[in-house]
């Protein structure tokens, strides 16, 4: 039976250093792609999944998102983490705001991705493959010959059963993370400190067995840095046109 998610995690509170000059005066999620900014791009998938209630956590100029969110997400629940007092990294962020959200397991996604579906949903795929028995992180990966604007040699291997194991060495891995990802709550747990990454996280599922990916249909762009912004622009006129 497929698992409905209603509540979603976007990771919104970095200082967007990679994309300087663009986020000297605004924060990265508030960066357009085609004129519509990550932040709409991210809340327009979760809406189209059906997902209502969105946590969403700031730091770097923290008062812009939360005005936007205002009016661009008025129509959703939408519950601010706040990181102003100290950045917690992507692990600390998510035990921060764990308070905050309702569902187990739960949608988290990163401000800096863009992404088209080639059927269905992304997001509802990795609903429609979450299986609570066999695993506690669930990733959206994309091979990395498709992982447009990618600087990396890839993130992950995965077997024939979907689970995953770091690249190992020099040597480049077959799939590259998208940044959205589903995660039980049960995973976050045990916080080493007040800072600290997802790969924590995500190193203890790998150990166990209990971290799977699932293949991208659709087109994915990492646009993080500013040069990736015109370089997707022009990818998406030629794949749709306009």
């Amino acid at each position: 039976m497929v698992k409905h998610v209603d509540t979603a995690m976007i990771m919104a509170a970095g200082k967007g250093t990679r994309m300087m000059p663009l986020t000297a005066d605004r924060p990265k999620p508030l960066i357009e792609v085609g004129g519509v900014a990550l932040l709409d791009h991210v809340l327009d998938h979760l809406r189209d999944a059906g997902v209502g209630k969105i946590v969403v956590n700031v730091h770097y100029l923290a008062q812009q998102v939360e005005q936007y969110l205002a009016v661009s997400a008025a129509d959703l629940d939408v519950r601010i983490s706040d990181e102003r007092a100290l950045l917690r990294d992507t692990g600390g962020g998510l035990v921060h705001a764990l308070p905050l959200i309702s569902d187990d397991p739960f949608i988290c996604v990163n401000a800096d991705n863009w992404w088209t579906n080639a059927g269905d949903n992304a997001i509802s795929q990795l609903m429609a493959h979450w299986d609570d028995a066999r695993m506690d992180v669930l990733m959206l990966l994309i091979p990395l010959e498709t992982a447009y604007n990618s600087q990396g040699i890839g993130d992950f291997n995965m077997d024939a059963d979907g689970r995953l194991s770091r690249r190992q060495g020099d040597a480049p891995a077959s799939y590259v993370w998208t940044g959205i990802q589903m995660l039980s709550k049960r995973l976050i747990v045990d916080a080493p400190a007040d800072v600290f990454s997802t790969n924590i996280f995500w190193d203890r599922a790998i150990a166990q067995g209990r971290c799977m990916g699932i293949v991208h249909d659709g087109l994915w762009f990492d646009v993080g840095y500013p040069a990736a912004i015109a370089a997707t622009e022009a990818k998406l006129a030629e794949q749709y046109g306009g």
